[in-house]
C-alpha cells in the first residue's frame, strides 16, 4: 500500500460481464479474464481481490482457473484478497485454514476473508496458521450491505463491536498495523464511531468495500476512515473492470481511481512510474 496506493481490484468474473467482454461464460473464459485484468493492474495497485464463488460455479475446472490465477498474481507481484468467507468450528475450520493459508497449498493467497458469527474465537485455527506462515485474515465486521446491520449492530456492545474488540486483541503491539484486519463498508450512513465501533483505536487494517458501482466515491472513504486513512485498502470490482477487455483501458481505470483515492485519502502514493511493488510475506 505504502509503494502502490490503496487500491484493491477485484476480479469478478461473473456471467453478463464476461458476455460484455465478448469471453464465453466457462472456465476458459474465466482464464482469460482473470489474466487479463492481472496484466492490465500490476503495479498500479497493492493487492487484487478474486472472488472465489464465481470460479466455484465452474466446478474443477473453475477452481483450477482460480489456482492459475492466484499463481499469476504472485509472479505479477500483486498481494491477493482471496474472497471466501469461511468461517467454521474446530477441525472444518483448520481445514479450511489449511486449504487457503497453509505454505504451498495449490489455492493459498496472501490474505482471506472470514466470517466471525460462530463466534470470534472460532476462527483460531485460521488466525493461528495465517500467523505462522505470514499470512493475514479480513473478517467481516460493518459490512457494505445494508441486511448485515440486522445482525452486526444488534446488542449493547453490538456484535460488531465485539468484533472490532477482539481483532484489537489480536492485533495488539504490531506495527504498522495488524496481520489481521477488518472488512467495513465505505458505504456506511454513519461514522464508525457513530456507531459504537472504535476502528481508529483498533490497529487493524481495514478492507472497504462499496466504492464505485455500489454508490461510494474516494471522499466517502475518506470521511469514514478519518484518522486511519494509511490503513484502508479499498477494494473496486466493476468500477475498474467495467473498462475492459481492452488492456490499456483497464490500466487507465486502475491508475485514475488509485490516484483519486490516494488524493483523497491524505496524498499516499498513487501509481504513476510506479515500479512493480515486491512481495514480502
Amino acid at each position: 500500500m505504502a509503494a502502490a496506493g490503496p487500491l484493491c481490484v477485484g476480479i469478478d468474473p461473473h456471467a453478463h460481464l464476461l458476455a460484455s467482454w465478448g469471453l464465453p461464460d466457462t472456465p476458459e473464459g474465466v482464464r482469460r479474464f482473470s489474466l487479463t485484468v492481472l496484466d492490465a493492474v500490476a503495479g498500479h495497485c497493492a493487492a487484487v481481490k478474486p472472488q472465489a464463488a464465481f470460479y466455484e460455479r465452474h466446478g474443477a475446472a473453475g477452481l483450477a482457473v482460480l489456482e492459475e490465477t492466484l499463481a499469476a498474481a504472485r509472479e505479477r507481484g500483486l498481494l491477493t484478497v482471496l474472497d471466501v468467507k469461511r468461517g467454521d468450528i474446530g477441525s472444518t475450520m483448520g481445514a479450511y485454514a489449511e486449504a487457503y493459508l497453509g505454505e504451498g497449498r495449490p489455492l493459498a493467497a496472501d490474505s482471506i476473508t472470514v466470517s466471525p458469527y460462530l463466534g470470534y474465537g472460532s476462527l483460531r485455527p485460521a488466525l493461528d496458521l495465517a500467523r505462522r506462515t505470514g499470512r493475514g485474515l479480513w473478517v467481516l465486521g460493518l459490512t457494505s450491505n445494508p441486511e448485515g446491520r440486522d445482525v452486526q449492530l444488534v446488542g449493547e456492545p453490538t456484535v460488531a463491536a465485539r468484533v472490532v474488540a477482539a481483532v484489537a486483541e489480536d492485533v495488539r503491539g504490531m506495527a504498522p498495523f495488524g496481520d489481521v484486519g477488518l472488512v467495513v463498508g465505505a458505504t456506511l450512513p454513519r461514522p464508525p464511531e457513530e456507531m459504537g465501533v472504535d476502528l481508529v483505536g483498533c490497529g487493524a487494517p481495514v478492507l472497504a468495500p462499496g466504492v464505485g458501482a455500489q454508490g461510494a466515491g474516494p471522499q466517502d472513504v475518506a470521511r469514514t476512515f478519518a484518522g486511519m486513512t494509511e490503513r484502508v485498502l479499498v477494494p473496486i470490482s466493476r468500477g475498474v473492470l467495467a473498462a475492459g477487455p481492452d488492456q490499456d483501458a483497464l490500466t487507465e481505470s486502475a491508475r485514475r481511481w488509485s490516484g483519486e483515492l490516494a488524493e483523497a485519502l491524505g496524498g499516499r502514493p498513487g501509481p504513476p512510474g510506479l515500479a512493480r511493488p515486491t512481495v514480502t510475506r
